[in-house]
């Protein structure tokens, strides 16, 4: 028996392959289908189950492309949910049989209704891990609050009373021994405090996990819940996608991969209104860029990003890239996340926009050093756009928060004749934020250059450092 963590970083996810004399399953794989299929070929392995945890928020599942590709059988969950593709209903601890090993589906309603834990039993009968989904993380647990976005009556309280019984009445009485092997890690939007580990032993977690400690219902609920934001405006969009289905990552790609030279680029911008999204590093955006584009690196948290200030998920983009060669992985990362309508690229990218002799901008910025000089000598304006719990946690004196996850709405909350400055952490996401400033017509600013990772070594004037309760 074999079980792979196959591991997404920008997405903090997690998908299982699990092969057992020549049959395999793969649990809660991505949209991009052809890394799973060139591993299955490669292992000279017959997929025969697409298990899936639950109906996704943070992502677009590719199980429906899977399925079509493989003959695979789509399992969920305990749902009378209906679906846009052809499914299987596994009851609570119904057995499937993958090559010599058994799978146990176990029912643990609380993250959602339909959530399942998978218990992966080998060959000779030894119960080895369980797939946990979003019902347990490594420190952590699933929120409760995300189904009521989608079905009203799901109330956060509800659920929490749910994923209270599954945790207790499901998991802990399984093995100490058990491997946990769980959908998310740390920087998940799935869970407020998931640990940088993506396994862990139970028992280890029955010992650490907040969650599993011993306490009454109320005292879990309250627990589970304090410490929880709005969640991404794209997650119930990403959930309806899931359960109703998708076109082919093959068709978005051909769409999306179409090259404009600079003279047609500019008249399909202008025709149909489509989003310039510049994909570069923030420290190359900001030395030029056209103007009205918006910067989301694709070498950072790119498609949660783009999930949560791209509003409408059926926007038509249009990509400025690093290099030609770099498109490809745009529009994979943003159909990650259901934007599934890039029309096309720029060729030669930027250069060839300013070769051309079009029209620039740029993001002023300064150092963390250059900061700590204009502090002492005028009194600043300084917005922060970190997390709400970054924030509180540690931050400048006399700084006001906006964070980025809801700077749209907030733009009027920015000065418009006077002077201030931006930062983040580290400058990925101020850079996100000037850009979208830039676009609304904001040009009194100035971005600060490592954020407040350089601004933490400086003599600036700061809070006490909290430890945070929550990440998210």
């Amino acid at each position: 028996m074999k079980i792979e963590q196959i591991y997404t970083g920008c997405l903090a996810h997690a998908a299982y392959l699990i092969e057992s004399n020549g049959e395999a399953a793969i649990v809660d794989p991505l949209r991009e289908t052809q890394p799973y299929l060139e591993r299955l070929e490669r292992d000279g392995v017959k997929l025969k189950y697409i298990f899936e945890t639950h109906f996704h928020a943070d992502f677009v599942s590719g199980h429906i492309d899977l399925a079509k590709k493989t003959g695979a059988t789509i399992v969920y969950g305990p749902t009378a949910m209906p679906t846009g593709f052809e499914k299987y209903v596994a009851t609570d601890g119904e057995i499937f049989e993958v090559g010599g090993i058994k799978i146990k589906a176990i029912h643990t309603p609380g993250h959602t209704m339909e959530s399942i834990c998978y218990l992966v039993i080998d060959e000779e009968g030894k119960e080895h891990g369980l797939i946990s989904g979003d019902t347990l993380f490594i420190g952590d647990v699933g929120r409760p609050d995300l189904a009521q976005h989608v079905i009203a009556d799901l109330t956060q309280d509800k659920l929490a009373r749910h994923l209270y019984h599954s945790l207790r009445d499901k998991i802990l009485p399984l093995s100490d021994d058990l491997i946990v092997y769980p959908n998310h890690g740390a920087g998940s939007a799935c869970g407020k405090n998931m640990s940088k580990e993506t396994t862990d032993t139970l028992g280890n977690q029955k010992k650490t996990n907040y969650a599993l400690q011993e306490m009454t219902e109320d005292q879990f609920v309250d627990a589970i819940l304090t410490g929880l934001t709005t969640p991404p405006q794209y997650f119930p969009k990403n959930v309806l996608m899931n359960i109703q289905g998708y076109d082919s990552l093959d068709s978005i790609l051909e769409k999306g991969q179409k090259a404009y030279d600079v003279t047609a680029f500019e008249v399909l911008a202008n025709e149909t209104r489509a989003l310039i999204l510049d994909t570069r590093a923030p420290e190359v955006f900001a030395k030029g860029f056209i103007p009205n584009s918006i910067n989301i690196g694709v070498d950072g948290q790119f498609a949660m990003w783009v999930g949560e200030l791209i509003l409408d998920i059926k926007q038509e983009i249009l990509i400025v890239a690093e290099n030609n060669e770099k498109v490809q992985e745009v529009i994979v990362r943003l159909s990650r996340v259901g934007y599934d309508n890039a029309i096309g690229y720029l060729e030669g990218g930027f250069e060839a926009w300013k070769n051309a002799g079009k029209e620039i901008d740029i993001v002023h910025r300064i150092t963390a050093e250059q900061l700590e000089k204009h502090y002492k000598e005028d009194k600043l304006i300084i917005i922060d756009v970190r997390k709400v719990s970054e924030f509180q946690s540690e931050h400048l004196i006399d700084a006001v928060n906006i964070p980025l996850n809801v700077l749209n709405n907030h733009i009027a909350e920015f000065p418009k004749e006077v002077a201030f400055i931006l930062h983040c952490a580290g400058g990925y996401r101020s850079m996100i934020a000037a850009s979208i400033l830039k676009q609304r017509g904001f040009d009194n600013f100035v971005d600060v250059i490592g954020g407040f990772s350089d601004i933490k070594n400086t003599s600036l004037p700061k809070t006490d450092y909290v430890c945070p309760t929550t990440l998210l």
